[in-house]
């Protein structure tokens, strides 16, 4: 099993930044892809940004330019640079793992609560 345990949410103002993070426990080992999901009230939870072992990126078009994902494994974390903060983007953000390079996350964290006031 892997635990993600994600820290960092809170209330910033619009055109704010923060940083998101997720360290992982566990059975780490092979873990290949880390990612950070979404969820806003009333919404389907969305994807936001993953990270590969080998560093490839990717981004949700709605955070392009604005949020930048990195991992760090010797410490065994991920990390979401949120910049250029909308009201939009208030959510609770999801980390996820997995030791597959494609199909659904296998781990996930419980969650950390963002909120973006204009």
């Amino acid at each position: 099993q892997v635990q993600l345990v994600e820290s960092g949410g809170g209330l910033v103002q619009a055109g704010g930044s923060l940083r998101l993070s997720c360290a992982a426990s566990g059975s780490i080992s092979g873990i290949n892809r880390m990612g950070w999901y979404r969820q806003a009230p009333g919404k389907q939870r969305e994807f936001v940004a993953s990270i590969t072992s080998g560093g490839s990126t990717y981004y949700a078009d709605s955070v392009k330019g604005r949020f930048a994902i990195s991992r760090d494994d010797a410490k065994n974390t991920v990390y979401l640079q949120m910049n250029s903060l909308i009201p939009e983007d208030t959510a609770v953000y999801y980390c996820a793992a997995d030791k597959a390079s494609w199909g659904l996350y296998d781990y996930w964290g419980q969650g950390t609560q963002v909120t973006v006031s204009s």
